[in-house]
């Protein structure tokens, strides 16, 4: 049997010192909970969703409990689960009142022929797989009300500015089990006072996360616009072949920022088991699991 692999990001972004230790507690927790799972058998599908759910649950991260907040003061959720073996993925978009898209997106994989599910039709669909529909307020924390109401009506806001001023982000996945099959899962809130209906990176195959048994897999985290449009996963997961874990990484971070001004961060593994991680905020929250150790940072 091969060692399994994992590793997880809580965000790449200016992270305040004050919030910190939430980052790396909320990472930490996500990996100690999920790892031994995989040691002893669970699929690599199973453990990015498991995990992810975790990190959805946890309001320090714009996921699930604790994401930012639409123009209308709304919380929509985006999320992506992928299965290298198969190259199978489902997603959703804009998901209001749902505590774990992760789980709705496995839902749509598994139960539908189709991909992606967006809006009404996701909420829909999660109401049919018996999913609870929560109150909007349940998935509201006081922090992103409060941010809300001072960014509502600044006519200087833009919506990449959170990606440089607030410690907040999506969250990600990626596993290798032990019979060397990969899986990732990507959830987020997606940026603050975004448009109604807007989808960022997240959910889109290739852009926020990709996953390939014959190269790897890859979570994205960042400014989405920019991340959609240099595809920036499978960028990093083809990169693979010919490159260092660590070099396609960063290939690829600094194709974002020299292509489109981007900003955001990666992780990943490749199919040699190697871990692969870089980002160009300040920031960025990252675990992963090496020679039975959990080792958590959020500095470069």
């Amino acid at each position: 049997m091969i060692q399994p692999k994992l590793i997880i990001h809580g965000g790449a972004w200016n992270i305040p010192d004050e919030y910190v230790e939430d980052h790396i507690r909320g990472v930490e927790k996500a990996i100690n909970t999920t790892y031994p799972k995989l040691e002893v058998g669970m699929s690599a599908l199973d453990a990015v969703e498991f995990a992810v759910r975790i990190l959805e649950e946890d309001p320090t991260y714009d996921a699930g409990r604790g994401a930012f907040l639409n123009e209308a003061g709304e919380v929509e959720l985006d999320a992506i689960i992928m299965d290298g073996k198969t190259l199978n993925f489902g997603a959703v978009a804009a998901l209001q009142n749902i505590l774990h898209p992760v789980s709705v997106a496995r839902k749509v994989m598994d139960e539908t022929e189709h991909c992606l599910l967006v809006g009404d039709g996701a909420l829909s669909f999660a109401k049919k797989m018996n999913f609870e529909e929560l109150p909007p307020e349940s998935l509201l924390t006081e922090r992103e009300l409060a941010f809300f109401k001072s960014i509502k009506n600044k006519e200087t806001f833009k919506t990449h500015h959170p990606f440089e001023f607030e410690p907040r982000d999506t969250v990600g996945a990626v596993a290798m089990d032990r019979d060397g099959n990969f899986a990732v899962a990507t959830s987020t809130g997606g940026t603050a006072r975004k448009l109604r209906g807007r989808v960022g990176d997240s959910p889109i195959v290739g852009g926020g996360a990709y996953a390939d048994n014959e190269a790897g897999a890859v979570s994205a985290t960042g400014w989405g616009e920019s991340i959609m449009k240099v595809v920036l996963c499978k960028r990093v997961c083809d990169h693979f072949f010919n490159q260092s874990a660590m070099e396609a990484a960063e290939e690829g971070i600094q194709y974002l920022k020299k292509r489109v001004n981007g900003l955001g961060g990666v992780i990943g593994i490749n199919a040699k088991g190697e871990y692969s991680f870089a980002f160009n905020t300040r920031r960025m929250a990252r675990g992963y699991v090496q020679n039975g150790k959990t080792i958590v940072s959020i500095e470069k």
